[in-house]
């Protein structure tokens, strides 16, 4: 049974669960989109859930932000609570089965991964010196593998 994620804004004006079956915070974006707009550390950690079992409480006072990538609007929906800036999930109709929430507005205690996954390593703020474990991998731009690949490679999918 995928695992149940709780979240919500800093505020408290939006509160949303979904079902995972990735819940592993495994990855650290460091893209300029995801360190601007969810920042913290200089990365943002995506999770992968079933947008079917999505369901929000305050989603009438949802905010959109479609980022400008490359001077293309991007599809990518980030949520987030236009209150207190929270960052909340991210969703693609290219992947309508998929939502990511980010781990920083999860409530719920997030199982710790074996590794890390560093990506877009090349758009990091100078600043920022990642702390890179022994295990851990670290891309430029985006890794090939996915979410659920990652999950499923560690034996860490739960179904």
């Amino acid at each position: 049974m995928p695992m149940q994620l709780e979240g919500s804004c800093r505020c408290g004006a939006i509160r949303f669960a979904v079902a995972s079956h990735t819940p592993y915070p495994y990855q650290l974006c460091y893209c300029s989109v995801c360190r601007k707009t969810a920042g913290g550390g200089g990365y943002a950690i995506n999770l992968g859930a079933d947008t079917a079992t999505l369901a929000v409480r305050g989603r009438i006072r949802t905010g959109v932000f479609h980022a400008e990538i490359d001077g293309e609007r991007s599809n990518a929906q980030r949520h987030f609570c236009p209150r207190c800036a929270t960052a909340l999930w991210l969703y693609d109709d290219r992947w309508p089965e998929l939502v990511h929430p980010f781990a920083s507005a999860i409530d719920t205690a997030l199982p710790r991964p074996p590794s890390r996954v560093h990506l877009m390593l090349g758009s990091k703020a100078p600043w920022v010196v990642p702390a890179v474990g022994p295990d851990d991998l670290c891309f430029d731009e985006y890794p090939e593998q996915s979410i659920a690949e990652w999950h499923r490679s560690h034996g860490l999918w739960i179904d």
